[in-house]
């Protein structure tokens, strides 16, 4: 697939699919739909999984394209579907030219950093915790970096979207936002939100048409409620377990005391504490789910809000995304991944056992009499135990693919309209961005996995 636009014009070919069913339902409002079957993702991701953990990581930048496609040619605005033409070549060259520019940072400026620490401050603390602080910009650079680089790569009816410059000028700022996010011990946290979002979306193009982020900051205080509620309820919880009734003696009158009785928790009086008193310690799973669910609520609100405050010249949208599918999708997601990727490992390892037999498999485990397996070359057991650890890694990337970002996938497209869209007709197309790098710095830094 290549990106070159067509000379019958953006809106001069006819649509690949038929209008949606659901498109009766609000007349002059733009439907997303979502084709695309589960199976069809899960056998894509296997492929290209088992071909990147035998090419020993090579073809994850063409698995990642391969997938990218899938998914958007899945989502079909008006039904259109979306398209990548991303190069996984220009992917790899990407990540080459990245590695090459960071190896010189590790080699370079650390070597510089470790020298002043111990010349001056007669310690290498120092020159870890300023080694450390020197890798943040760049992660916010590469991050801003692999956004512009996918949206250059996005069409929809042959017009490209795309981000302005501006990577190093995000990197500045959310340092910024961050420093004070952290002196209010977050207060401000839908202020660097909001802000950081504004940036983005203001430098983001549909061909000739710039996005624009509406809205004020406070208005995503509304999306931490949860959150803040858990928060307030966990800090009780706290206060009850340290002062009022210490679920330990040594944990009354102080958080050192509460940390031993923490300790204490994890030898054998555990047992016997929450015997005596389970509904304490269920109080604090249930702080801690509240807490997750507030995080979740959170992030996936905020984007509600901001997408129904975002606008292009004769363009609006309306976003009806649910924090709370969205979390059970993860929770559902997350338990069936990692109960499949159980029943996979333990199969493999009775396998193992039924092929090499019992006494010799646990031999590997130290738990059995030296038999047969001892004899073997100690590279064969080396290379067979990396092959079963990347097989869990290949595991649990097809699963999560297909229980966790599919359908997050979908409940996004689904509840994504275009009330307003008129503008579209005098959208003309853009030019095509280039870029040396590609999402090398994001791949290099792992930043780059997502979808």
């Amino acid at each position: 697939m290549t990106d070159q636009s067509s000379n019958a014009g953006p809106w001069g070919t006819p649509p690949t699919a038929p209008p949606s069913p659901n498109a009766a339902k609000a007349p002059g409002w733009m439907q997303v739909e979502f084709v695309g079957s589960r199976w069809a993702l899960f056998w894509l991701a296997l492929k290209t999984g088992f071909l990147t953990v035998i090419t020993l990581g090579i073809y994850r930048f063409w698995m990642k394209t391969r997938l990218r496609r899938w998914y958007w040619s899945a989502i079909r605005p008006g039904g259109h579907p979306m398209e990548y033409v991303g190069d996984p070549i220009e992917k790899l060259l990407g990540f080459f030219i990245a590695v090459v520019i960071l190896t010189f940072y590790i080699g370079i400026v650390n070597l510089l950093l470790m020298f002043v620490s111990f010349s001056v401050f007669n310690s290498s603390w120092v020159g870890y915790l300023a080694s450390f602080a020197g890798v943040i910009p760049i992660w916010f650079y590469a991050r801003y970096r692999a956004r512009r680089y996918v949206l250059g790569r996005t069409r929809w009816r042959g017009v490209r979207f795309g981000l302005e410059k501006g990577a190093w000028g995000y990197a500045w700022r959310a340092l910024v936002h961050w420093a004070i996010t952290l002196c209010t011990l977050g207060i401000l946290w839908p202020r660097m939100t909001f802000w950081l979002e504004k940036y983005r979306t203001d430098r983001t193009f549909f061909g000739s048409a710039r996005l624009t982020q509406g809205g004020h900051w406070t208005m995503l205080y509304r999306a931490a409620v949860p959150f803040v509620l858990s928060l307030i309820a966990t800090g009780a919880l706290v206060i009850w377990l340290i002062w009022i009734a210490p679920l330990f003696p040594q944990m009354e009158g102080s958080v050192d005391g509460f940390v031993a009785g923490v300790e204490g928790f994890f030898t054998e009086k555990g047992p016997a504490a929450v015997a005596a008193s389970p509904e304490r310690v269920l109080l604090g799973l249930l702080c801690i789910l509240g807490l997750i669910y507030g995080a979740v609520h959170y992030r996936w609100t905020a984007k509600r809000i901001l997408a129904n405050h975002k606008t292009a010249p004769g363009i609006t949208f309306h976003s009806g995304l649910n924090s709370a599918r969205i979390a059970m999708i993860y929770v559902l997601g997350v338990l069936i991944s990692y109960l499949v990727l159980t029943f996979s490992v333990l199969l493999v390892i009775l396998m193992g056992a039924a092929v090499l037999g019992f006494d010799s498999f646990l031999t590997w485990f130290g738990l059995g009499s030296m038999s047969a397996v001892g004899d073997w070359p100690r590279w064969v057991a080396v290379v067979l135990m990396g092959l079963l650890y990347l097989s869990a890694f290949l595991l649990w990337g097809v699963l999560y693919n297909t229980f966790v970002t599919f359908p997050i996938m979908r409940h996004m497209a689904l509840t994504t309209r275009l009330p307003d869209h008129h503008g579209l007709d005098h959208i003309s197309q853009r030019a095509r961005d280039d870029f040396a790098e590609a999402e090398g710095f994001a791949e290099a830094l792992d930043l780059g996995a997502a979808i």
